[in-house]
């Protein structure tokens, strides 16, 4: 039995066609297929019945693969542990982000971190907080970048930074002539959201102490899949929406005038790292925790957490 072995039989499992985990491992289907059937023999067991199209997991094949990733896993922690022992930051680290954070966050500490940590490949991944928690759990991911607080037991939460909560308002709504606004300045039925999954959606219904329902008469509903659609439906359209402070910081001068504060206390969102045990990349964590919070607009720096929005 071999590590290799182990890889291609998880492969297998993963994409459930031969050929197409061949073509993931670089290698030829038969090269494969001769490998697996190799580990099947030595183990005593059918790993997966070839018989049927996408190709299924036996009984028994379930529990290798689960034990082949344990093996896996802990191989390249094992790894990753001696390159720190010889003062070496190296190896892999996979980060789970959400996507209401990645375009906004990603570049300010991507390029320092790449420079700065040549040897650490960093495998990024925009996903929904409810599978970041998932993939922690299952041992697929290293790190989640996600809002907080969870109260999600074993997943340990790193506060990173505050931002506040900001509207985008479209110069025909009335709430364009406030300086700043309340939350029940905002009509439900003109409030652009998120669709249903991300927590940014769920912050500015506890916000908006929001149960929408679509006006009456209303032709039209549409829920977005990120916060630029939103954006732009204000401009065109009359409505509001809201906004992370970090996703208002590269608008042009015309695009800011649409931004409005909310009054005092102002609602903000909580930004943190997440991991779900101690484990041997620790040391790669708290680099990238450093990463970000140096890369960081001196403001959003400063936030405190006054009145930090429920997730």
């Amino acid at each position: 039995m071999t590590f290799t072995q182990l890889e291609y039989a998880i492969a297998v499992d993963t994409y459930r066609h031969f050929a197409k985990a061949a073509a993931a491992c670089f290698i030829t289907q038969p090269t494969l297929s001769m490998q697996l059937h190799k580990l099947e023999q030595e183990l005593g067991v059918k790993i997966f019945d070839r018989s049927k199209q996408p190709v299924v997991t036996t009984a028994a094949g379930i529990d290798v693969i689960a034990y082949a990733k344990k093996i896996i896993e802990e191989r390249d922690s094992l790894n990753d542990f001696l390159q720190l022992k010889k003062g070496v930051m190296a190896g892999e680290l996979k980060v789970g982000i959400i996507p209401t954070l990645a375009p906004y966050l990603l570049p300010l500490f991507i390029p320092s971190f790449t420079k700065k940590y040549p040897l650490v490949k960093l495998i990024i991944n925009e996903l929904t907080t409810e599978t970041i928690i998932s993939r922690l759990r299952e041992g697929r991911i290293d790190t989640g970048i996600l809002v907080t607080p969870l109260n999600e037991a074993g997943i340990k939460e790193y506060v990173l930074f505050y931002e506040e909560m900001m509207a985008y308002i479209s110069p025909k709504n009335a709430a364009y002539k406030k300086t700043y606004v309340l939350p029940q300045d905002i009509d439900p039925n003109k409030l652009w959201l998120l669709e249903e999954g991300h927590c940014f959606r769920t912050q500015i219904a506890n916000l908006c102490q929001l149960r929408k329902a679509s006006a009456e008469g209303s032709h039209f509903e549409y829920e977005a899949g990120s916060l630029e659609t939103l954006r732009r439906l204000v401009e065109l359209n009359d409505g509001i929406t809201i906004l992370p402070e970090l996703a208002t910081l590269e608008l042009s001068a015309k695009q800011k005038k649409l931004v409005r504060q909310f009054k005092k206390p102002v609602p903000m969102r909580e930004v943190s790292i997440i991991t779900h045990r101690d484990f041997l990349k620790k040391r790669m964590i708290d680099v990238l925790k450093k990463e970000i919070t140096d890369a960081l607009p001196e403001k959003i720096a400063r936030n405190k957490s006054p009145n930090v929005l429920p997730v």
